[in-house]
């Protein structure tokens, strides 16, 4: 399996890839993963197989597990990075063995209703295709053998499916306003009827809270948004020839930490982008050689996992922009506030144009248009290599 997106990574608890066989076959062993459940294989006496299930769902194995039980790209608990931060890290296999499968490719039927959860829903995959067989090489790496078959197949996210709401939202403050334009309303959701939502007050108690609910909820912090993370962007100075903007990632969930968080911002100026502090910063290139969009990530043992709610639940940056040749900067019209912003993939709600920060002696301003959306989806391509039978 490869993490085709760039800005998305499936974090803890990981992935489970699953299907559905077209006859009756059955898994005997599996090598890089498990099947979740072994089902009903009580018509075999000796040597039970590994899963008799229709349907199995597989899942990675954890990074201590037994060596014998590995395979290369396997055991990291499920967690697939994103292109992006390590292109490395973004892939994941495993081997299984296959047994009343048929002998041949013209016996041998396809897995149906293919399926992926990464850490959640929200993925679609497509059926199955028979592409060119894979080659890869055996023993100490110098013969090369060929796959009997090999079928691949693509799953793509969709935000939407997820949830109605965002997972996010962006506020905004400058060195030349007193005005700080919150994050929308009910941006996430309102505290209406949630019975997840805890007061700032009471996180001392989160605790004894979490125990009472006994339901699977993910405790937020009570606010007018009620978003799990917020993302505020603050220009900080304006300078001849540069400027600087403070960013900061709030995270309001109580017992969950952002792992390999991700952070993409649609800005015009980011082509001329000087200097990341406390960040690391990789540009995007959405529309050919034009690079407005960039992604920021946390740097490992520094701030790469994002904290619970709480007094360490934030990450902080400065970035210094350069003033454009053309002159093309201006503190006015909303120009210094990012288009849009994504965390780990999702797009985050962004406050009307009309409540942006102000010019002292300005009226209020549109934002900037004509900008396409960035919106992305997260493509894992699987690729299903059959080299023998059982």
């Amino acid at each position: 399996m490869t993490n085709m997106q760039t800005y998305r990574h499936i974090e803890s608890p990981g992935w489970t890839l699953g299907w559905k066989w077209a006859k009756k076959e059955v898994i005997w062993s599996v090598l890089g993963a498990q099947a979740s459940d072994q089902g009903d294989c009580s018509s075999f006496k000796e040597n039970l197989p590994h899963s008799c299930k229709k349907n199995p769902s597989i899942i990675d194995l954890l990074p201590n597990a037994p060596f014998n039980q590995q395979f290369s790209q396997c055991c990291k608990g499920g967690v697939l990075a994103s292109q992006g931060q390590d292109p490395a890290a973004a892939v994941s296999s495993f081997q299984i063995s296959i047994g009343r499968s048929g002998t041949s490719k013209k016996t041998i039927s396809l897995p149906q209703d293919f399926y992926l959860l990464g850490s959640g829903p929200g993925y679609t995959c497509t059926a199955a295709a028979v592409v060119s067989p894979s080659a890869f090489y055996l023993g100490d790496g110098r013969r090369r053998s060929q796959a009997l078959m090999t079928w691949s197949l693509t799953c793509s996210y969709s935000q939407t499916i997820v949830s109605k709401n965002p997972s996010c939202c962006v506020s905004m403050s400058s060195f030349y306003s007193t005005q700080i334009t919150p994050c929308p309303s009910c941006s996430c959701g309102c505290q209406q009827g949630q019975a997840n939502c805890v007061n700032r007050k009471e996180d001392h108690k989160i605790s004894s809270l979490v125990e009472k609910s006994k339901a699977e909820r993910k405790m937020v912090q009570c606010t007018e948004h009620m978003c799990p993370i917020k993302v505020h962007w603050h220009v900080k100075n304006n300078y001849k020839t540069h400027w600087r903007v403070k960013l900061t990632v709030t995270n309001f969930r109580y017992r969950t930490n952002y792992t390999k968080w991700t952070l993409a911002v649609h800005h015009p100026s980011l082509r001329s982008l000087a200097n990341v502090s406390s960040f690391l910063y990789k540009p995007l290139m959405v529309y050919g050689a034009s690079n407005d969009t960039g992604m920021f990530y946390g740097i490992d043992g520094v701030n790469a996992v994002l904290l619970e709610a709480g007094s360490n639940g934030n990450v902080q940056s400065e970035i210094l922009l350069q003033k454009d040749n053309n002159s093309s900067f201006s503190l006015e019209h909303g120009w210094p506030f990012p288009w849009r912003i994504y965390f780990n993939g999702d797009e985050c709600a962004m406050p009307s144009p009309d409540t942006y920060p102000s010019l002292p002696s300005s009226a209020r301003f549109s934002a900037p248009t004509g900008f396409g959306s960035i919106k992305g989806y997260l493509q894992i391509l699987v690729f299903i290599v059959l080299i023998g039978i059982v």
